[in-house]
């Protein structure tokens, strides 16, 4: 019987500001990737947010992104130093870790946000920088990748383990990348819809581009975004879906042991 996680982003609510309905979205995903203060999330809502997952059984992974709160790290800062990246890799990893550790809590794995997740898709010497910080934070760790791109070379090449990510709610090129969020149609808000391209791609071991090609692919875990209006619906869709269809939801962990 085959395996996979389901994933959401979440912990990017910040002081009175609420992003997405994180204690749903725990009652249904297997593991959640919490924001590290730098796109969205503060110390409470850190803490609050890992508190929720360690109830609910849920695993947990450091999200870091570019230092831009005001664009919720979906632009690319020009001029940043790499190596000014990778310090802030390292202050993120470190509070989020911390913070787990403080409930009780561990980090299992570090996902990428936003523009920084997709830099690193197709720049080598970015993706070869973040897979060295977190091997140097800790080698036990989980790199969440799309997979097909730098990132997951780099991850490979590092000696870490590699969790290949696909995406519920987000449609893809010809080439196996998600379509820009500028074109129309790169967000998919049909819960059903979602389900059922999810089912094929772990079915299939591929993903489905937007004019019918198949990309073959491997599939460990499935993201829902969790500031999608229509997230928690479609979580529980695709979770439903793929139990029925007698696919295992298992935590992250448990599939890259």
């Amino acid at each position: 019987m085959p395996s996979v996680d389901l994933n959401c982003d979440m912990g990017e609510s910040w002081g009175a500001y609420t992003m997405g309905d994180d204690a749903a979205m725990l009652r249904i995903v297997t593991s959640a990737n919490v924001a590290c203060g730098f796109h969205g999330g503060d110390p409470l809502v850190m803490h609050k947010t890992l508190s929720m997952a360690k109830a609910n059984g849920v695993n947990v992974g450091a999200h870091p992104s570019y230092l831009d709160s005001w664009g919720f790290g979906r632009r690319r800062l020009v001029g940043e130093d790499p190596a000014d990246i990778e310090k802030m890799l390292v202050y993120q990893i470190g509070a989020i870790c911390q913070m787990a550790t403080y409930v009780g809590h561990r980090v299992a794995h570090v996902k990428p946000h936003g523009t920084l997740g997709n830099a690193a898709q197709e720049d080598d010497a970015l993706a070869a920088m973040i897979a060295a910080t977190v091997k140097a934070i800790d080698p036990r760790l989980i790199l969440m990748v799309m997979p097909g791109g730098s990132l997951e070379r780099a991850g490979e090449k590092a000696g870490l383990r590699i969790a290949r990510e696909v995406f519920a709610d987000r449609a893809y090129d010809d080439r196996g990348m998600l379509v820009s969020r500028k074109l129309p149609g790169a967000v998919i808000h049909d819960a059903a819809l979602a389900a059922r391209n999810v089912l094929r791609m772990v079915e299939e071991r591929a993903v489905i581009s937007v004019s019918g090609k198949r990309v073959p692919v491997a599939v460990d875990t499935i993201c829902v975004h969790g500031d999608n209006p229509a997230a928690v619906a479609m979580a529980s869709e695709v979770r439903r879906t793929l139990e029925t269809s007698g696919v295992q939801v298992v935590p992250l962990d448990r599939i890259m042991t």
